[in-house]
């Protein structure tokens, strides 16, 4: 009984590791966040194993069946649409409930958006912390408050339709003359990095309509200033 966690790339189909396209063969199944999504990843390495879908609206409900499955003996793999499972993504509540039934859990290094967005920034890197998505309404101003102290480089995800919206709160509770990087569309083909001021970041998103998934690095603030 093992569940391995895969990471898969988050466009590139070339990020895909030898080690994570041997797991996937071998299992006796594949937890997929998106059966056609992965169905074409799978096809492209001529993976065969049989998948199910596993996400954030049915983990609840295919909890203890998956436990029950794993603790007769079955091997599975749990992959998301893009990048490191349980990050942004449907996994935690699967790795927790294996730790308490002893069910060993292996995870494999890979792809996942904000390593290469944090370094590729230009930002301070030796300490940071990931915020992931901002709560959408309810403690969005809360946590933006209190992140507006916060004096380590601070990493985002946004969508592009929020995106400009992110940016003028960023404005509003960190300052606009915060310097901060906004990758966007990472290892695919229209891959893209803009840096400066939020302001300026603003500006250029303003006039370029957002497209794609985004990664915001915002530096922390200034430790010197008031």
């Amino acid at each position: 009984m093992k569940l391995f966690l895969v990471p898969t790339p988050i466009g590139n189909l070339k990020d895909m590791t030898f080690r994570a396209i041997e797991v996937l063969k071998k299992v006796d199944l594949i937890l997929a966040e998106d059966t056609r999504t992965s169905g074409k990843l799978l096809k492209h390495y001529a993976i065969q194993t049989p998948m199910q879908s596993y996400h954030m609206h049915n983990e609840h409900k295919l909890l203890d069946k998956i436990i029950h499955r794993l603790k007769s003996g079955e091997t599975m793999a749990l992959i998301s649409d893009a990048g490191t499972p349980a990050i942004s993504d449907p996994g935690f509540l699967l790795v927790r409930a294996c730790v308490t039934n002893d069910i060993t859990i292996e995870t494999l290094p890979g792809a996942t958006a904000f390593i290469p967005a944090l370094v590729n920034s230009g930002l301070p890197n030796d300490r940071f912390v990931f915020e992931g998505f901002l709560p959408v309404k309810k403690g969005r101003q809360t946590r933006l408050e209190f992140l507006a102290t916060e004096t380590r480089t601070m990493i985002f995800y946004e969508s592009p339709h929020k995106l400009l919206k992110t940016l003028t709160q960023f404005s509003e509770y960190f300052g606009k003359d915060r310097k901060a990087s906004i990758s966007r569309e990472l290892t695919k083909l229209y891959e893209e990095t803009q840096r400066g001021t939020v302001e300026e970041l603003t500006q250029y998103f303003t006039e370029k309509k957002p497209k794609g998934e985004f990664v915001l690095i915002v530096a922390g603030k200034n430790k010197t200033k008031p």
